[in-house]
């Protein structure tokens, strides 16, 4: 099941046109913007989007004028949080091409905040199927005191995806069309 939800969600989000993506990422970001969550925040981890994920380039742009932007670099297959200062600062990695920072600035994982999540598909429960790496939900499981949040299009919730042991459900997903809270 995981599977066949992943390769229907996937071709939904690749017929997306890069027009499409930018627009309907803005709308995330005013949701993500008027979050309490996200207003008190000091230290905002942010996911490097690639492909047709949501945009977050522009989102880190401008949460960098006000506020201590972190993003991912995977080191030895565990996410390492690291400060970035520009976004200039970044270059593609050269397994998946994804950008990251040249060099890990390392923070404290108890100064993060808030932390964005990439994911394929969100449930209403809060769990998330990613691209099946589990390095989020390892990273997750060391930041209980951060407030998760999901990022997604509206087609990527759906009520209910198979969850297992090791999965760390987030706390908010923010769509195009709405925020959802997770009732814990």
């Amino acid at each position: 099941m995981k599977h066949s939800l992943r390769q229907t969600i996937l071709e939904k989000r690749n017929a997306l046109a890069k027009q499409e993506i930018h627009h309907r990422s803005k709308k995330i970001q005013e949701h993500l913007f008027e979050l309490e969550e996200y207003k008190k925040s000091r230290v905002v981890m942010f996911y490097v989007s690639f492909d047709n994920e949501v945009f977050t380039h522009d989102m880190m742009r401008e949460s960098l004028k006000h506020k201590t932007v972190v993003v991912p670099k995977v080191v030895h297959k565990e996410i390492e949080p690291s400060l970035i200062i520009s976004f200039d600062q970044m270059i593609p990695d050269n397994k998946y091409g994804i950008l990251e920072p040249i060099d890990v600035t390392r923070v404290t994982l108890k100064s993060i905040n808030m932390v964005l999540v990439p994911g394929l598909v969100f449930d209403s429960h809060g769990h998330r199927l990613g691209y099946g790496f589990g390095f989020y939900d390892k990273f997750l499981m060391k930041i209980p005191h951060a407030v998760k949040v999901g990022l997604a299009f509206d087609f990527q919730h759906v009520d209910e995806i198979p969850k297992e042991v090791h999965d760390v459900p987030v706390d908010v997903i923010v769509t195009d069309k709405e925020v959802i809270r997770i009732k814990k």
